[in-house]
């Protein structure tokens, strides 16, 4: 299966591309989304959606990974992370493909084993389990990897769940 993480920001969009069997996965692309810092939000969105649509049309995911929103200490932060978080949910929608939400909590331990896990350690784990050389950058871009391996736990769970239930059927 191949699915898109993605970590929304208006800032830095980060986006990763695996594909899994629900054990083993590979990384097939990943990226850093920066629209232009002087230009007006709504460009800034449009520039997001522009490069996010164009990984859906290259690579064409079978499921998106999103973090679910959190409550943020800035509300005027919380407010642009919602925008952007919703171009993904339009765009998702319109490829007609599903979006899968997950909480830090379960993104940190999928990826890590430890849902309080430090950046540097999700960055490092990303490298283990993709078998990068180097632990991805910025964390933008780990963060959206682990959301997509996060994905694929879950699915390797169903997957061995629903195998046990078919052999002692």
């Amino acid at each position: 299966m191949r699915i898109l993480g993605v970590d929304p920001g208006s800032e830095t969009t980060g986006y990763g591309v695996i594909e899994t069997d629900g054990h083993k996965h590979r990384l097939v692309e990943s990226g850093a989304i920066r629209p232009p810092r002087n230009r007006p939000f709504a460009q800034k969105l449009l520039h997001i959606a522009e490069h996010l649509q164009d990984v859906l049309d290259r690579r064409h995911p079978e499921a998106v990974a999103l973090e679910e929103a959190f409550a943020a200490v800035n509300p005027k932060s919380a407010l642009k992370l919602g925008h952007v978080r919703g171009v993904v949910l339009l765009l998702a929608a319109r490829a007609g493909v599903p979006v899968y939400e997950y909480s830090p909590l379960e993104v940190k331990s999928a990826t890590v084993g430890y849902g309080r896990a430090e950046k540097p350690q999700v960055q490092r784990m990303v490298a283990l389990l993709l078998d990068l050389p180097e632990p991805p950058e910025p964390h933008d871009v780990a963060d959206a990897l682990a959301v997509a391996i996060c994905h694929a736990h879950h699915l390797g769970l169903l997957w061995r769940s629903s195998k046990s239930r078919r052999t002692s059927s």
